[in-house]
């Protein structure tokens, strides 16, 4: 699940809950979210999904995944997203023209450092890193951390088969894009699969959850990144409608553009009974991890909170 806070977090430890992930945005960072799930948990699996890649450095990428490992040994992964290229150009000053190519040799930049050892060079070279590092200190050591790409589309997810270890998928994620689109490009059995799923649970007012979680699957949609995925599924009226609601501040008739089969086919939601049977019913999860991730969009940090805690119920459905 998402990080929902110290005391949501030991609960959830307590209740099943095997791994923590944390993204980020403007007003939080994910290494640093993530610092503070190793404070407050002690078994579970903890890493970003996603920090975004093209905006740090390797170095800086390895340096806090090596900072992490010492409080919580064992338990970090990292999920790297490129992001999209407005926030790279306007939002992180930063260049990611051929994202593919670029995130490639990120993550064997990254892996470099990762499994330096004491006394020896950090070496690569690349189109888009060169590196020739002698940090002389003994403050590397080989590091097998799970290296994991956040990977919507063929190319990515493709990228993240040949060069990761494997995928963190994103909340809009359906069981018909796992199956047919997703695992045929990342074309490999071994891949670590990693995920989020959209949850909102209230039994005091699962209409209201269902609108929380109606109006994240609704601000998603809004990007062109995944206008394949929308034409996939046949989706293309409703999204043109979503998007131009989005664009006048709409946001009311931006989630009611979301139909009922589109809501059930990306989330979970309602009561805790309507919830569970709609997991009961996602056949094709990620096979490893399935975070279940409270919606965010128009959302209070309070209700954010008060979802994570009601999600605990799903624990097991799987």
């Amino acid at each position: 699940m998402p990080w929902p806070g110290a005391e949501v977090a030991a609960e959830a430890e307590l209740c099943g809950i095997t791994a923590f992930c944390a993204g980020e945005f403007a007003h939080h960072e994910a290494y640093l979210t993530v610092s503070e799930m190793a404070a407050a948990t002690s078994k579970a699996r903890i890493g970003t999904a996603i920090s975004y890649a093209f905006a740090r450095s390797p170095f800086l990428h390895a340096s806090a995944l090596r900072q992490l490992h010492r409080s919580a040994p064992g338990r970090v992964f990292v999920g790297l997203g490129s992001g999209t290229p407005r926030m790279n150009a306007n939002w992180f000053g930063v260049d990611s023209s051929r994202p593919l190519g670029r995130m490639a040799e990120l993550v064997q930049a990254l892996r470099a450092y990762l499994h330096a050892e004491n006394g020896e060079r950090v070496r690569f070279a690349g189109e888009f890193y060169d590196i020739d590092a002698r940090i002389a200190a003994p403050v590397l050591g080989r590091l097998d951390i799970p290296v994991l790409l956040g990977a919507f589309n063929k190319g990515m997810v493709g990228v993240a088969g040949r060069h990761a270890d494997g995928i963190v998928g994103h909340g809009l994620f359906t069981d018909r894009w796992w199956v047919e689109v997703v695992r045929p490009a990342l074309a490999r059995s071994d891949a670590t699969e990693y995920g989020w799923v959209i949850t909102a649970v209230n039994d005091a007012d699962p209409d209201r959850a269902s609108l929380d979680a109606r109006r994240m699957v609704a601000f998603y949609l809004t990007v062109k990144t995944y206008d394949a995925y929308v034409a996939h599924h046949g989706w293309t009226e409703p999204v043109a409608a979503a998007r131009a609601a989005f664009a006048t501040g709409d946001t009311e008739r931006m989630a009611a553009s979301v139909t009922d089969e589109m809501l059930d086919a990306v989330a979970v939601h309602g009561s805790t009974e309507q919830a569970r049977e709609l997991l009961r019913d996602r056949s094709a999860l990620p096979r490893d991890v399935a975070f279940l991730s409270p919606p965010s969009f128009l959302v209070s940090e309070r209700r954010q909170r008060a979802y994570a805690r009601a999600s605990l119920g799903l624990v097991g459905v799987r």
